[in-house]
């Protein structure tokens, strides 16, 4: 008898784990955050998604879902419009009261943590797959991007040469990334100074700062440069043209969300984003070399 309740034990274990996974397929995922969203889709999971927020972009399928709002000023009401069974959601996802309420209401809300540096993005990945289940695919995943983290950590610094990060939206006065952001961490794993490290934060600067600190590179987003209204008006900008990347024009417009969100893109993006700035200085020496030498020659 006692083996026989044993045996019975056993099957029913069994038949249980083979049919949690079906069900957790069947719940529906609110992703909060484009990092994490991104994870998602890494892990071949969005057809879990029943939606997103305005920050989740990549991929095109998580791009297409229905929004509920900006990630910072959440509404319980639109988010439980879409009927979510869980969600998902960066750290800084918010208001906390929002959170609450959603709890309240039935709804799982599972917080990943998110900070802003690229040592932290295997431990993202792992959180996120074991949230939704997919430790397997998580690990995968992990050990896909150590090939890009060991050469980003191997890249040679270019110590002499000073950088600026320039935040920009419609609507708002263009700020410059100081130490303690995202674009600080990037551009120390490119190798390159900020040159407004001192500054905390994110800060508008005027002219006579920008030609204090001199930049030698200017970096802004696809959608900062537009909101801006084109290079002609980003050079335009007050005290630019007294600096060397104002003079020459030296400019690289980056993907903001995968390279300062730190999800499963951003190894390979900086590494892309390190490429193109040794050929943009291997460029301008060209160029300077060629002025350098005499007609006669």
């Amino acid at each position: 008898m006692t083996t026989l309740l044993g045996w019975r034990a056993c099957l029913m274990g069994l038949l249980l784990c083979m049919t949690l996974p079906a069900l957790a397929d069947d719940e529906r995922w609110v992703v909060l955050g484009g990092d994490i969203a991104e994870t998602v889709a890494a892990l071949g999971a969005v057809d879990r998604l029943v939606g997103r927020d305005d920050t989740s972009l990549y991929p095109e399928a998580v791009a297409s879902l229905p929004t509920v709002g900006y990630l910072r000023r959440l509404s319980a009401e639109s988010v439980l419009s879409l009927k979510p069974d869980r969600i998902l959601a960066s750290d800084d996802a918010g208001p906390a009261e929002t959170l609450e309420q959603l709890e309240a209401a039935g709804v799982t809300v599972e917080v990943i943590d998110n900070p802003d540096r690229l040592a932290s993005i295997p431990d993202k990945v792992r959180s996120v797959a074991e949230t939704l289940g997919l430790e397997a695919q998580g690990r995968e995943l992990v050990e896909s991007l150590r090939d890009e983290l060991d050469a980003l950590a191997t890249l040679p610094e270019r110590p002499s040469l000073r950088a600026m990060f320039i935040l920009s939206h419609g609507g708002m006065t263009p700020m410059v990334a100081g130490r303690h952001t995202a674009a600080q961490e990037m551009l120390e794993t490119l190798g390159v100074v900020n040159a407004f490290a001192a500054m905390e934060g994110y800060k508008p600067v005027g002219a006579e700062a920008l030609a204090r600190q001199s930049p030698e590179v200017v970096l802004i987003s696809r959608r900062g440069l537009e909101a801006l209204g084109g290079e002609e008006a980003l050079w335009a900008m007050p005290g630019l043209d007294m600096t060397p990347a104002g003079r020459d024009e030296r400019l690289l417009v980056v993907d903001d969300q995968g390279l300062l969100g730190f999800g499963p893109r951003t190894p390979a993006l900086l590494l892309d984003l390190r490429e193109r700035l040794d050929a943009l200085l291997m460029e301008d020496d060209s160029a300077l070399v060629e002025r350098e030498v005499p007609p006669w020659t």
